[in-house]
C-alpha cells in the first residue's frame, strides 16, 4: 500500500497501513478493508485475506472469531477513520461560516469521489450485501449510517437549521443517493446532491 493510502491530505480520506512486519492483528484488518472495500464481503473468502496478510489462518482466528467479527471490525475502523477523522472536520474545513457547514459536505464527498481507489461506502455495501437481519454486520453497518447522521444533524444545528432531525435525516438520504450515483460513475452525482440539499435547506 502506498503512503496516499495511509494518511489523510486535504480532502482524501485516511486508509489503514499495511504494514508487512507490522502488528498481524493489524495487517489482517488493513488487508480486509481494502479486499472488502474493492471486492465486497460475500467475494472475499478468509482463505485469500490470510494469504495476502502473509499470516496463517490460526492467527486470523485468534484476533478475530469469524469472519463476521473480522467485517464488523473493518466497519468500525472505517467509522473511525471515514466519519469521526475525515468527513466532520473537511467539512468543518471546507466551510466558510457554520452556515455552509452541512452544504460543504457535498464538497467533501466530491473529493472523495475523485480518488482512484473510491468503491462507494462500506457501510452501504455491507447492508446491502447482508440480508441477515440478525447479522452483527448488517447491525455494525446500520449503527454505523447512524452516526453519519449524527454528523450531519450537528453540523445543521452549528447552522442554526430548525427542526435539524428531519432534516439530517432528509440529507443523508440525498447523501446516499449521491453515493452510490457516484459509483455508477454519473459524473453530474455531487452537483445534482448538492442542489436537492440546498432546497432542503431552504425549504
Amino acid at each position: 500500500m502506498d503512503a496516499r493510502s495511509a494518511q489523510s491530505a486535504g480532502n482524501i480520506p485516511p486508509r489503514p497501513l499495511r504494514e508487512a512486519d507490522g502488528d498481524a492483528r493489524e495487517r489482517i484488518l488493513a488487508t480486509a478493508y481494502e479486499l472488502f472495500t474493492r471486492h465486497g464481503l460475500v467475494a472475499v473468502g478468509v482463505d485469500r485475506i490470510v494469504a495476502e496478510a502473509g499470516v496463517a489462518k490460526t492467527t486470523l482466528y485468534r484476533h478475530f472469531r469469524s469472519k463476521d467479527a473480522l467485517a464488523v471490525a473493518v466497519l468500525e475502523r472505517h467509522e473511525e477513520l471515514w466519519t469521526r477523522k475525515w468527513l466532520e472536520p473537511e467539512a468543518l474545513r471546507l466551510a466558510s461560516s457554520s452556515e455552509d457547514g452541512p452544504i460543504a459536505i457535498f464538497e467533501a464527498l466530491e473529493g472523495w469521489f475523485g480518488q482512484a481507489d473510491y468503491e462507494g461506502c462500506p457501510f452501504i455495501n455491507a447492508l446491502l450485501e447482508t440480508r441477515d437481519r440478525a447479522s452483527p454486520v448488517r447491525k455494525a453497518a446500520i449503527t454505523a449510517i447512524e452516526n453519519v447522521y449524527d454528523v450531519v444533524q450537528r453540523l445543521l444545528e452549528e447552522a442554526g437549521i430548525d427542526n435539524s432531525e428531519a432534516v439530517a435525516h432528509r440529507i443523508q438520504i440525498v447523501m446516499r443517493g449521491t453515493i452510490v450515483a457516484a459509483v455508477e460513475g454519473q459524473a453530474e452525482a455531487v452537483k445534482q446532491g448538492r442542489i436537492v440539499a440546498q432546497r432542503l435547506l431552504e425549504a
